[in-house]
């Protein structure tokens, strides 16, 4: 097998990047989520959207991509993080997906690690992940992240899911 390599996202990956992250939120998100709000998720109009921002974009928020032998695997947003419309000193991860047949494989940890390089200049890295979304709050555990307390609710379909807020320091 050969090695994995993460860099930037270029416009031509937006495709891939939201068939992994459309396909990462019907597997992840199961049973978390209502149903009709995941069966309803769009691929081709997640990469629409995708690739109008990414060309807008006023390069604040970083995107990764991770592949093998040439294939998308992974995809990872990072950015200043967002306090409703007010950026702060401290880096946001606001999404990490893994294509679900390579879960498990080191593409995650590679894609948060170079997030986390990437943002180091900052003091904490703080992220929102789903309160019953246990393999992911294990898999930011693993990684030094720790819940701070804060949530808040995401809302899906008019059903209120709740979101945990998870920091780890970037500095020391």
């Amino acid at each position: 097998m050969s090695s994995l390599t993460v860099r930037e996202m270029s416009v031509a990956d937006c495709d891939r990047v939201s068939e992994i992250r459309v396909r990462g939120w019907q597997h992840a998100y199961r049973g978390l989520v209502p149903q009709s709000y995941l069966d309803g998720l769009d691929v081709a109009a997640d990469a629409e959207r995708r690739r109008a921002r990414f060309v807008q974009g006023d390069g604040t928020v970083g995107n990764l991509v991770a592949e093998r032998d040439g294939r998308v695997l992974g995809w990872a947003a990072y950015g200043p993080y967002r306090d409703g419309e007010t950026h702060t000193g401290d880096a946001e991860l606001y999404a990490i997906y893994v294509d679900p047949a390579h879960i498990g494989g080191g593409i995650g940890q590679a894609l948060l690690a170079a997030s986390v390089e990437r943002c180091a200049a900052r003091a904490r890295m703080l992220l929102w992940v789903l309160k019953g979304n246990t393999p992911a709050r294990r898999f930011y555990e693993r990684a030094g992240f720790r819940a701070d307390g804060a949530e808040e609710p995401f809302e899906a379909d008019g059903v209120a899911v709740p979101e945990v807020r998870y920091a780890r320091s970037l500095r020391g």
